[in-house]
């Protein structure tokens, strides 16, 4: 299960009801924090995310993405990490970021690393994979998806036992593509195992104006996260500023055939009463959802019935 917890929502600054902007996903005993906005480390405590990230990935280096940097390194210092973290940034954001690092620190007792990264750049995991995107906003922001390989296709076990494969490791070098014998007789996996399986893949917009970029990597993602900083009367404020509406979002959303949208990065005028933008949102792609603190989105394997569903 992937499990997205959406720490802060709001734009610029904190309100009452919502934090700046932090995101935590949770895979397979991975944690990984999207942005980091201050408090962001009170945040995780409170949602119950953990401390046991490696990686954070920043999209831009407006204070609102990375004031929560110094208090949540501190923080894990403070519980007696000794593992090393990476921080991942665009273009011309290492001396900020290395400065975030140490501010009101004197001595980490674990390594921070900053990589820079830019579009079309992969990081890559076991299995999985953190694109990098360029999106239409200030000082070189970025977007990521994060990606699934293809899983192996379903292994047909009646067919094998009528075939005359003894379970156990035969099972394991078939499905893994392997061609076996069994009393003479040649046995290819095309005969046992279907086709390969979709992965999953969740996309953080960041700040951005809608894009083309945004679009091509979100197509038929399993959740796509945008920003609506505004609604669509303030669309001017919106331009000027390189925010999106909501409606502009959701016509990001409904041109990639995302299977979720969920809309975030709330202006603090809207952020009690969220539900113009929602409203605005939905008349173009039904069942975008607008993002509060501590809303969690679990995310299944399609072809297992077990779509995306909020446990908010």
């Amino acid at each position: 299960m992937i499990r997205v917890t959406f720490l802060g929502t709001a734009a610029a600054r904190p309100t009452v009801g919502r934090n700046v902007t932090g995101i935590a996903v949770q895979r397979e005993g991975e944690v990984l924090l999207f942005d980091c906005g201050e408090g962001t480390q009170r945040q995780m405590m409170r949602y119950q995310t953990g401390f046991g990230l490696r990686h954070i990935f920043v999209t831009h280096i407006h204070a609102d993405h990375i004031l929560g940097i110094p208090g949540l390194v501190r923080t894990m210092g403070l519980q007696g990490r000794t593992e090393p973290l990476t921080l991942h940034g665009p273009r011309g954001s290492r001396k900020v970021l290395i400065d975030a690092v140490h501010l009101g620190v004197e001595r980490l007792p674990f390594e921070v690393r900053v990589e820079e990264v830019s579009d079309g750049d992969t990081v890559s995991f076991e299995g999985w994979h953190i694109d990098v995107f360029a999106v239409v906003h200030k000082h070189n922001a970025l977007g990521f998806r994060l990606r699934e390989d293809d899983r192996l296709g379903r292994f047909d076990v009646e067919r094998a036992r009528a075939l005359g494969v003894p379970e156990g490791p035969l099972f394991g070098r078939l499905h893994r593509g392997e061609t076996i014998e069994v009393d003479g007789r040649a046995i290819e996996p095309a005969d046992l195992v279907g086709p390969p399986r979709a992965g999953r893949s969740v996309v953080y917009a960041g700040d951005t104006r809608p894009c083309e970029r945004v679009v091509e990597m979100a197509r038929d993602a399993d959740l796509l996260i945008h920003e609506a900083t505004f609604v669509d009367e303030e669309r001017d404020r919106a331009v000027e500023t390189l925010h999106s509406t909501a409606a502009e979002a959701a016509r990001v959303g409904q041109e990639a055939e995302v299977r979720r949208l969920v809309l975030t990065h709330i202006s603090a005028r809207h952020a009690d009463g969220p539900d113009r933008l929602r409203d605005e949102a939905a008349a173009i792609r039904p069942g975008t959802r607008i993002a509060h603190d501590g809303m969690v989105i679990e995310i299944g394997y399609r072809d297992e019935g077990d779509d995306a569903g909020v446990n908010s």
